[in-house]
């Protein structure tokens, strides 16, 4: 019998490009030289563009004929277009979580919502956006349904290539706040109904911070 194949090297290439994209090193717009990145890796181009496969099936990059690959660019329609479709997924997790979560679930739900808090009442704009990205995989999370969950991830991966940063917004990190509250709220009340539409609203809220980000922006460039 055939032995299964340690992860393959194309998979461990992909991650790393696929990190700094993430951390916007290769920043969207970027073409990507295959050479360069093959010599600086140390592999042939035949596994790195296997990679650039995957990350291109991800929305991370794209390949163009004859002109070769290049870091995904983000535009506003694509953001108009993206967030009501988390909005949606996400307001399903939620409902699907309440319906699913047990009194322990819902009580480490509210350890990560306590993080939220005490993030907020310091300030700390990145401590808030790391425990706000993990209530939103623990609702995830809670809601078990793995369908969900992937289609969600993909999207935040696209999501990723935009530079902007709601909770930098004057106001926002409170507002994100009060909206973590009510949902919390809800959830743990059992109102799935509830919770699905708060968290809806939240990722819609979250948009129109950023539209507001980019009008200011504009009006800043002008």
């Amino acid at each position: 019998m055939t032995r299964i194949a340690p992860t393959a090297l194309y998979q461990e290439v992909a991650e790393r490009l696929r990190q700094r994209i993430f951390a916007h090193e290769l920043t969207p717009g970027t073409w990507i030289d295959e050479q360069k990145l093959a010599e600086q890796y140390g592999i042939s181009r035949t596994p790195l563009r296997e990679a650039l496969k995957v990350l291109a099936s991800e929305g991370l990059v794209e390949l163009k004929p004859r002109r070769g690959c290049y870091v995904t660019e983000i535009s506003r329609r694509d953001l108009d277009d993206i967030f009501p479709l988390i909005a949606m997924l996400e307001g399903r997790c939620a409902a699907e979580a309440v319906a699913k979560a047990k009194p322990a679930d819902i009580a480490a739900l509210k350890q990560i919502h306590d993080a939220l808090e005490n993030a907020a009442a310091g300030d700390r704009i990145e401590a808030f956006f790391e425990a706000n990205q993990e209530f939103h995989r623990k609702v995830q999370e809670l809601s078990g349904n793995r369908w969900l969950l992937q289609v969600i991830q993909d999207l935040r991966k696209v999501l990723k290539l935009s530079r902007l940063h709601s909770l930098s917004l004057e106001g926002r990190l409170q507002q994100s706040l009060d909206e973590h509250r009510l949902i919390m709220a809800a959830m743990a009340a059992g109102d799935a109904a509830g919770a699905e539409k708060l968290m809806h609203d939240h990722l819609l809220s979250g948009r129109e911070a950023l539209a507001r980000m980019e009008a200011a922006s504009s009006a800043k460039a002008a």
